[in-house]
């Protein structure tokens, strides 16, 4: 048994490939090769363009692969979500698809945009979203650069965005979210019904679940006197309860928690200054709940 598995090539690549590393698979794949090697057996990897994937699982090519619901839609695929897997080129969390305009423009509302020209890799989603809300627009495929096209060649366009800041460096404004997305491990629907393909899908779900998770937490340690161990324990939060656990010597505690990095951070200094001694802050692979 293989699993032909689709990974996602260009933007997506280095960061699936971090994330397959975290949950303990090692890809390596040459500058010009679509067929990496991965270190399990079970696995048969075939790198293409994310847009393309869900299609391609759909029509049984590939058994699964991860790629983004905004073109699980785009290309109506037929498949099983596995599982979410929120994460991109730099950030951990969803991208929006919106709707944008020039920002010193005419145009303020979704209503404006009947009779004007769009300009989008995403056609059928935004063309279905427009005739939800009853607007009538000629949409266009864009072969990339879509946000310097506004407003000299297209009224408008609909582009992915995480934080804005490419949208509102073009002089661009969104006026409407079109759907929000993230990258998801999907299965073909006939392959899903295997039952080795299915358990062998389900672990690499819990697998890169697990990477995900542990890649926003790190592990905290320290030594504590007995006597200022409530206040320690009122400073840290967890996932369950601190694990506490008695040292060789006398009237000392060792206790061991996993939390969120950036509340790591601000927090060191406050258990130092309640007591706690030689802390240890350290990275972890994955966290399975």
């Amino acid at each position: 048994m293989k699993l032909r598995l689709g990974l996602p090539k260009g933007s997506l690549q280095e960061a699936t490939f971090r994330l397959f590393d975290r949950a303990g698979y090692q890809i390596n794949v040459a500058s010009r090769s679509y067929y990496p090697y991965i270190d399990d057996p079970e696995i048969e990897p075939v790198m293409m363009r994310a847009q393309e994937i869900p299609r391609y699982v759909s029509e049984g090519a590939l058994d699964a692969g991860i790629s983004g619901y905004d073109w699980i839609l785009e290309n109506r695929a037929k498949v099983v979500k596995v599982c979410d897997l929120v994460y991109s080129k730099g950030t951990f969390a969803t991208a929006r698809w919106v709707i944008a305009v020039k920002e010193d423009g005419p145009l303020k509302s979704i209503k404006d945009l009947n009779g004007k020209r769009i300009a989008t890799e995403l056609v059928q989603v935004t063309k279905a979203y427009l005739a939800n809300a009853g607007v009538k627009a000629e949409v266009e495929y864009s072969w990339g650069a879509t946000e310097v096209k506004v407003p000299e060649l297209v009224d408008a366009i609909a582009d992915i965005t995480e934080t804005g800041s490419s949208l509102k460096a073009n002089g661009l404004r969104p006026i409407e979210t079109i759907l929000e997305t993230n990258a998801q491990l999907f299965a073909n629907p006939k392959v899903w019904k295997q039952k080795n393909k299915r358990e062998k899908l389900e672990h690499l779900s819990l697998l890169l679940q697990g990477a995900l998770l542990a890649s926003m937490k790190v592990g905290l340690k320290m030594n504590v006197l007995e006597g200022n161990l409530q206040k320690i324990l009122k400073l840290l939060p967890a996932m369950r309860k601190p694990t506490i656990s008695a040292l060789s010597e006398d009237g000392w505690v060792a206790v061991e928690t996993i939390l969120e990095e950036k509340v790591a951070r601000d927090l060191i200094f406050k258990l130092r200054a309640a007591g706690a001694e030689g802390i240890i802050e350290y990275p972890l692979n994955k966290v399975i709940p």
